[in-house]
């Protein structure tokens, strides 16, 4: 039996935690490595394990697996939550790539200037609560598990937001 998949991010959310809760999902237990020093994320660019020098990398079946959607469509494969068919995958990718542009408004927000940041904030606000949340919503009812985790992520995302603003 292989062991554990390894994730290899810096200690913080970022790119990996949808990951992380895919993994939560599928009940499967993994380690983290931690990239604590500029010689650490190096290292793995000379080991030639970062395909563009880049994280998130997850090692699992033999593989040194990089980019989220990438790595995140072979968990879901390999736990069977990716859909039962062609229909169902490409309405999860819907909601997936939903998710990618909300977590991009909020990727940016930090990064707005101090006179822009109270209207940027509003908009992300109007977004989730009136453009994102009522679509999860009802995916929720009619789909379950499978977008319980987008949901979740939405959230975790709003209380992140509200929290650090």
């Amino acid at each position: 039996m292989a062991g554990k998949p390894k994730l290899y991010y810096f200690n913080g959310r970022g790119r990996m935690e949808s990951v992380r809760w895919l993994l939560a999902a599928a009940g499967v237990e993994y380690e983290e490595v931690f990239l604590e020093t500029p010689e650490d994320f190096e290292n793995l660019i000379k080991g030639g394990k970062l395909m563009y020098q880049q994280v998130p990398m997850v090692e699992m079946d033999g593989m040194y697996i990089v980019q989220s959607r990438a790595i995140l469509k072979y968990i879901a494969a390999k736990y069977n939550l990716y859909g039962k068919d062609l229909k169902e995958r490409a309405f999860i990718d819907m909601y997936v790539e939903g998710m990618r542009d909300l977590n991009e408004m909020i990727l940016y927000f930090p990064f707005s200037l101090p006179e822009e940041k109270q209207k940027n904030f509003n908009y992300i606000i109007e977004r989730i609560t009136e453009r994102f949340f009522p679509v999860y919503e009802k995916a929720l009812k009619t789909m379950g598990k499978i977008i319980l985790l987008a949901t979740s992520s939405a959230g975790q995302m709003y209380s992140y937001l509200k929290s650090s603003y």
